[in-house]
């Protein structure tokens, strides 16, 4: 492995006060082993009650105003001759770009309208009426609307080029007490939403592999593992002090597969919002690690501040760090993603374990052409977190891989305080360099891959643990400072099992906002890990202080670059 240089500049930005908000996102209810009894609150809600601004928080994933639906509540029919395909989704966006934004949405009918989340989740697809049964690897289940999911999605077919819309059918709907009477609902009411099946782990079953529902939210599923973080189509104005707009899939086109065995199934969106429309292709091919090839053209109708390309969020309430354990939970670690991992154009790998602050942390890792970034939850042992329910050790991780040139920017790491783990209090997204301006087009693909573990990301050794702590008495004493930290590091991995502690590891640790103290690295015997333990002194009281390590034998670089933001 190449000598590796801290390159990659880190923009740090404490937000005390002011309102900012955050994507509004519901937990997706597919009834899966583990999951939560109730709805997941959503990122906007969080950080307006933890931060107390008084101003409105935008309302959950079904209130932002609806667009004009197309044609009537229907997909648009394909606009040239050559059938349907991306190139018309394009011109699709393109078209509603050039009028005005315009909300309007039928409201549901009383039967439905105020659903609790336990009513919604007993409204149940009935199998034997999926899209596709007995005829591809895939089936389609279609969600009904209800509860917060009371937006109408327009979804059609395309088959043989021409798309075709599918019409609601309450009879494809169990509603068990719920709705007393289901024949009496709107012939036009149309569904929430869908997911995709496919035999993942058996051929006589098949699972869900991706899920779109909810503003423009989706979540994709590798085999073995079970729902966490999850993806969404775009971020617009996140974390800032105007409030975050909320943009949604209006409109999906289902390709029906040409092939009983066709692996890869191919599905067009089509995003709208106040400021941006745009054309969407997801191409999904299911596995260990099933991957979703992105690929995105978007149509400003104003400036923005701030685009979030690949938009991630997850949810993180403590993890092996002793300094994060302020609950009262039976649980050694909760969390659906443990830490921010990146690959930056120069090649190096960056590790950031994730935290649960006491104040707001948004921090932007500038870079130019990246490699891929990502949410990873890389602890996979159970007794780590000894919770049979959640099953916390599958959930998957998602790595965006950038295809073409992304230029200049910085992936945005967003961390909000919380105190339960139904909340979503960590996003993560890229935001380009170039200012978005209305009229003005862009292009962004990207590869999403779930997956449980990938034994080369990174391909050197690896940071496995951070734990911070109160430096002790004595050394509070040495140092004349109460506020000293002690921070270990364990490594393992890569090259390190096989060194013997006697080699002259190195451990090349840079500071900014303070000082290090009693720098040490040693092999631990035990476990076969090395650790890196030193005091971190803060210039000021109450700094925030930014802290880069990584391994290093002989001048070779043997680990990943770890990455720390510790508010003393």
């Amino acid at each position: 492995m190449q000598a590796r240089h801290w390159i990659v500049g880190v923009v740090v930005v404490l937000a005390v006060a002011g309102a900012f908000f955050l994507g509004g996102h519901l937990r997706i209810p597919p009834a899966l082993p583990g999951s939560a009894p109730h709805a997941q609150e959503g990122l906007s809600a969080i950080l307006d009650r933890t931060l107390g601004t008084g101003e409105p928080t935008p309302p959950p994933a079904s209130a932002p105003a609806e667009p004009a639906p197309v044609a009537n509540g229907q997909p648009a029919a394909p606009g040239t001759d050559a059938g349907f395909s991306f190139a018309t989704v394009q011109d699709l966006a393109k078209q509603r770009a050039d009028k005005a934004y315009e909300a309007g949405s039928a409201k549901l009918p009383p039967a439905i309208a105020h659903l609790s989340y336990d009513q919604y989740q007993a409204i149940r697809f009935r199998h034997a009426d999926a899209l596709w049964r007995n005829q591809s690897l895939y089936e389609v289940q279609f969600f009904h609307r209800g509860f917060n999911f009371d937006r109408r999605v327009a979804i059609a077919e395309v088959v043989d080029g021409a798309a075709h819309p599918i019409p609601y059918n309450p009879g494809w709907f169990d509603f068990g007490k719920v709705v007393r009477q289901p024949g009496k609902l709107p012939r036009d009411l149309g569904y929430a939403g869908f997911r995709i099946h496919y035999p993942l782990h058996t051929p006589g079953y098949k699972d869900e592999v991706i899920v779109f529902l909810g503003a423009s939210f989706f979540r994709v599923l590798g085999r073995n593992q079970e729902y966490g973080l999850t993806a969404r189509g775009l971020a617009i104005n996140t974390a800032s002090k105007g409030g975050e707009e909320f943009p949604w899939f209006t409109d999906f086109w289902l390709v029906r597969p040409t092939d009983p065995e066709q692996r890869t199934l191919t599905l067009y969106a089509l995003l709208d919002s106040e400021s941006v429309t745009g054309a969407y292709q997801f191409r999904v091919r299911p596995g260990s690690i099933t991957q979703v090839e992105v690929s995105s053209v978007l149509y400003p109708r104003k400036n923005i501040q701030k685009l979030g390309i690949a938009p991630l969020t997850s949810m993180f309430l403590f993890g092996v760090d002793p300094s994060g354990h302020r609950f009262d939970d039976y649980r050694p670690q909760v969390h659906d993603s443990d830490g921010f991992m990146a690959q930056t154009g120069t090649g190096e790998w960056l590790w950031r374990p994730l935290n649960n602050p006491h104040e707001l942390r948004i921090n932007r890792f500038m870079d130019q052409q990246p490699h891929g970034f990502g949410l990873i939850q890389r602890d996979r042992d159970f007794g780590h977190y000894q919770d049979p329910v959640a099953n916390f050790q599958r959930r998957p991780s998602y790595w965006i891989q950038p295809l073409g040139d992304w230029g200049k920017g910085g992936a945005e790491l967003v961390e909000i305080p919380t105190d339960e783990a139904i909340h979503d209090n960590i996003a993560l997204y890229w935001v380009p360099e170039e200012p978005v301006t209305a009229g003005k087009e862009l292009r962004f693909s990207y590869l999403l891959s779930a997956h449980s573990d990938s034994p080369t990301w990174p391909p050197g050794a690896k940071a496995l643990a951070t734990r911070v702590t109160t430096a002790t008495p004595e050394e509070q004493r040495d140092l004349s400072r109460s506020d000293a930290r002690r921070v270990i590091i364990d490594f393992g991995g890569g090259d390190l099992p096989g060194l013997d502690a006697a080699q002259p590891l190195k451990a090349l640790l840079t500071i900014n906002g303070g000082t290090t103290e009693n720098v040490t690295i040693e092999r631990i015997e035990e476990s076969g890990l090395w650790r890196v333990s030193f005091l971190v002194v803060p210039a000021h009281q109450h700094d925030t202080v930014d802290m880069h390590c990584f391994l290093q034998l002989y001048g070779e670089s043997l680990s990943e670059t770890w990455t720390y933001q510790l508010t003393t």
